[in-house]
């Protein structure tokens, strides 16, 4: 199967990600996106298409990008014709893609992939409005609708939209490799209680929160930072630096670097206040997976989805609120024998739990090619009924 994957960002890591879970799934992939550095990885897929650099945060700019490439499609025709399915991640790489399998695959299936609910999406004014509208045009050309947690469809795309196309649920789990599950690694026992905060770096409030704790508990608890820090919140490393009991290790790529980070704290920070109210309380982001599959006991809030996956697998150290006073109290209450059996527990969840397996890249790949067919559901690319 031969697909076309419009992305928003080539040098993302959750791009490569999908890229070789795609592969892995027996497609063919020919990347077609922006990219926020000067440069990108020209291996990432089969055949990988620069469409020009953009800026994060500059919405004005990226949507000048947009038409520029609808405008200069013509120039991959030959690409783009060599394809089975279009899959186009984020609503502005759809107002493309659309375009290109209209002009180019017509007939071919065509799906939306939103990871992410972005807050103008949410937004009231006439933008906001706008933007739905868009949306909601584009997702009646469709054919399926790739999303990362089924809070986004409960929250967001049911309410917003009604009518939806199949959607296909595929969590932000980690890639099964080769040698399995890894074996836990053997942290001294606490106090000092290693709290680790990994991944994409956007929220002040976490930021606040976690430097209040080390900074009114010393001894208690350490901070270990990891990650690029999103320059429209912090502005660069600068923000993390000559905090009291906190560390920032800049940040990392592979994934034998995010175990090493992963497997190195007794607690992985998991709550996301960057869009409180709407995506930080609907999404199930990557570090939940990779937390509970090197070992690390997450944090997570009640009520939000996150804490109500870790309710349902019976794991992690929630919390009813993110004050620093009771983040405190729930570690001074800890002890190495509760840790060792909040451990435990981690053990115990079902490895498809947490990682992507080839069946499910297959299935994904199957549902991606053909939406209206029947398909079998494995833990991950799980095929929802539409209402």
């Amino acid at each position: 199967m031969r697909l076309q994957y419009f992305v928003h960002d080539l040098s993302h890591a959750d791009v490569a990600r999908r890229v070789e879970m795609l592969r892995q799934g027996g497609a063919e992939v020919t990347l077609l996106g922006f990219h926020r550095k000067p440069d990108f990885d020209r291996t990432l897929a089969d055949r990988v298409i620069g469409l020009g650099q953009t800026h994060d945060g500059n919405f004005l700019q990226r949507v000048a990008a947009v038409l520029r490439a609808l405008a200069g499609l013509g120039r991959h025709a030959e690409a783009l014709r060599e394809g089975d399915a279009v899959m186009a991640r984020n609503l502005e790489m759809l107002v493309l893609a659309a375009a290109a399998r209209r002009r180019f695959l017509p007939g071919r299936p065509l799906t939306y992939e939103c990871l992410d609910i972005h807050r103008l999406m949410t937004a009231p004014g006439l933008a906001g409005r706008a933007l739905r509208r868009l949306e909601a045009a584009l997702l009646r050309r469709c054919d399926a609708l790739v999303t990362s947690s089924p809070g986004f469809l409960r929250a967001y795309f049911e309410p917003t939209h009604g009518r939806l196309p199949r959607p296909i649920l595929v969590e932000n789990k980690v890639l099964l490799p080769a040698t399995g599950r890894p074996a836990r690694a053997a942290l001294p026992p606490g106090p000092p209680w290693r709290i680790g905060w990994f991944g994409v770096l956007r929220c002040r409030r976490s930021l606040d929160i976690l430097a209040e704790v080390a900074r009114r508990a010393p001894g208690l608890v350490e901070i270990v930072v990891a990650g690029r820090p999103a320059p429209t919140v912090f502005g660069g490393a600068a923000a993390f630096e000559g905090i009291p009991g906190l560390r920032f290790l800049g940040p990392y790529g592979t994934e034998a670097e995010a175990a090493a980070l992963f497997s190195s704290v007794h607690f992985t920070w998991t709550p996301d206040f960057y869009e409180a109210g709407a995506n930080s309380e609907w999404l199930l982001p990557n570090r939940l997976y990779r937390a509970a599959w090197y070992g690390s006991v997450p944090i997570g809030l009640a009520g939000v989805e996150t804490g109500r996956w870790l309710a349902a697998q019976g794991v992690g150290l929630l919390l009813d609120g993110a004050e620093p006073s009771g983040v405190i109290a729930a570690l001074q209450a800890m002890t190495p024998a509760r840790h060792a059996e909040l451990q435990r527990r981690l053990d115990a969840i079902p490895t498809a739990a947490l990682a992507t397996e080839r069946a499910e890249c297959e299935s994904l790949v199957r549902a991606l090619t053909h939406p209206g067919q029947p398909a079998a559901e494995p833990r991950a690319a799980r095929v929802l009924a539409a209402d």
